[in-house]
């Protein structure tokens, strides 16, 4: 029993950012069937209290609604075609950036597009989202998540069988379908699209151009998860040394650098000419950054 236990424990700490939110949002639908059965709720409001309402009155007392109706997913197949896509962008992610730079990117993603749906509702109340309900669905961060890759890496070359064409123009038909979809009958899904292909594209630039803007939010998360910590406190007396710095920088620091620059060379190198240029140990150092 134990040999099994490690086994599922190293199993787990070898998925990636996106398997796991994978299994969370499959653990979630799971739980809505099963208060639907058991409660005899109607299925489409089994997981009420984590869906994003449109009014800010109604937001204000379940403010957890911002992330939560993310991972909320009252149909089968809406949540089949969300997590598909999560898994063949996560082996991207995965290969490419490290779990935390992947987690701000969805969850990001997922706050913006809950953001742009109750923003537009309080601008234009009588408009497209008179008659629609809550918010439900991480499509949101799994555009975010999409657009993110395709601003990024923009020339790199895709392959759909005997066709090729570059990620950026993958990014245009996305975008292009989501401004289609608010003239559809679910307007609101697409306002939170839209929403998180802003949030791909910026994030996507900023990172760049040298600046990660989801740091302070990775750090909001950690403090938060930091509450939640059952580790036994000792209290002993605290001894600051002081940090040998090079160039003006703390080795970890130095260090953290130099890997995302080595990082953006071999991503430029992919971007120019595939994935398969790459040599064995840059692929194993993308593989090794992607599991930081």
């Amino acid at each position: 029993m134990t040999s099994l236990t490690n086994d599922i424990q190293d199993k787990l700490k070898n998925l990636t950012a996106f398997e796991k939110l994978i299994a969370v949002n499959v653990i979630v639908y799971f739980l809505g069937w099963l208060i639907s059965v058991t409660q005899g709720i109607p299925r489409m409001y089994s997981l009420s209290w984590l869906e994003l309402p449109k009014d800010l009155s109604d937001f204000i007392i379940k403010p957890w609604s911002l992330i939560t109706y993310g991972f909320a997913h009252t149909s089968f197949w809406h949540l089949f075609f969300n997590v598909m896509v999560l898994y063949f962008v996560g082996r991207s992610f995965s290969n490419l950036f490290n779990i935390k730079l992947s987690l701000n990117v969805y969850l990001l993603g997922i706050i913006a597009g809950g953001l742009a749906f109750m923003l537009f509702y309080a601008i234009f109340p009588d408009s497209l989202l008179k008659d629609v309900g809550a918010l439900i669905g991480a499509s949101a961060g799994v555009r975010a998540a999409l657009i993110f890759l395709c601003a990024y890496m923009p020339t790199k070359e895709m392959r759909f069988g005997s066709l090729s064409f570059q990620l950026k123009y993958v990014g245009f038909l996305l975008v292009g379908l989501d401004a289609v979809g608010l003239l559809g009958d679910n307007p609101g899904g697409y306002i939170a699209h839209l929403g998180g292909d802003l949030l791909g594209f910026f994030y996507a630039r900023q990172l760049r151009a040298g600046k990660d803007i989801g740091k302070g939010f990775e750090k909001v998360v950690d403090q938060f998860l930091s509450w939640f910590s059952f580790s036994k406190k000792v209290n002993l007396k605290t001894v600051h040394k002081k940090k040998s710095k090079v160039g003006g920088y703390t080795k970890g620091e130095f260090n953290q650098f130099n890997n995302q620059k080595q990082i953006d060379v071999i991503l430029d190198k992919i971007s120019k000419s595939g994935y398969e240029s790459l040599s064995k140990a840059e692929k194993e150092f993308l593989f090794r950054a992607g599991k930081k």
